[in-house]
C-alpha cells in the first residue's frame, strides 16, 4: 500500500512538473515588471560643455508576447513592452539636473527549459524619449537604439514569475535595469 500511494504521488508530480514546462505553453502572454533603473547621463551643453551624472530610480514596465514553445528543451518568443525608467536627479556644476526617459521595446527571446525553471537571453532595440530639465529649461531628446538582457523564469501552469537584467545603450543615457515580475500566458 505504501508503495502504490509513493508511486501515485510520484507520478502526479511528474505530470505536473510535465505540463508546467515553459516550453510547451505556447500563446500569448501578458505581463509587468518593477524593479530599480540606473540612469547614467552624459551630454554636451553650449557653454558648459560636457555634463555628466548617474542616479536609480524605481522603474516599471508591461509586456505582450507571443511563446512558440518551440520543443520542450528549447522556447522562442518575441515580446514587446513599454518601459518607464524613471528619473535621474543631481546637482552638476550647481545647477539641478533631471532626466526622464521612457520607451517602447521590442525584443527576441531564446529561454533553456529546466523543469519548470528557465533562463532566457532577449536581444532587441527600443524607441526611445528623454526629457532633461536645467534650471527650468527642457530639452528632448529620442532615438532607436540597441538593447539586451539576461533571465530567468518560474513557469507554474499559466503563471510565469521571471527575475531580468537588461542593458540598454542609448544616445545620451546608459541604462541598466533591474526587475521582477509576473506574467501570464493565454
Amino acid at each position: 500500500m505504501i508503495r502504490l500511494t509513493t508511486l501515485g504521488c510520484a507520478a502526479m508530480m511528474f505530470c505536473a512538473a510535465s505540463n508546467a514546462w515553459a516550453g510547451e505553453k505556447t500563446g500569448f502572454y501578458l505581463g509587468g515588471s518593477t524593479g530599480v533603473a540606473d540612469n547614467s547621463v552624459s551630454f554636451s551643453q553650449p557653454g558648459t560643455g560636457d555634463l555628466s551624472y548617474s542616479d536609480d530610480d524605481a522603474a516599471y514596465k508591461v509586456f505582450l508576447g507571443y511563446n512558440f514553445g518551440v520543443i520542450p528543451l528549447l522556447s522562442l518568443a518575441v515580446e514587446a513592452s513599454y518601459v518607464d525608467f524613471g528619473t535621474a536627479k543631481a546637482t552638476v556644476a550647481g545647477k539641478s539636473l533631471e532626466t526622464k526617459v521612457d520607451g517602447v521595446d521590442a525584443f527576441g527571446l531564446l529561454a533553456v527549459n529546466l523543469g519548470p525553471a528557465a533562463l532566457f537571453a532577449k536581444a532587441g532595440a527600443i524607441d526611445w524619449n528623454t526629457t532633461t530639465t536645467a534650471q527650468a529649461i527642457a530639452a528632448k531628446t529620442s532615438g532607436t537604439d540597441p538593447a539586451y538582457g539576461v533571465g530567468v523564469q518560474l513557469q507554474f501552469q499559466s503563471l510565469g514569475i521571471r527575475a531580468e537584467y537588461e542593458v540598454f545603450d542609448l544616445k545620451t543615457v546608459d541604462i541598466s535595469f533591474a526587475s521582477l515580475g509576473l506574467s501570464y500566458t493565454f
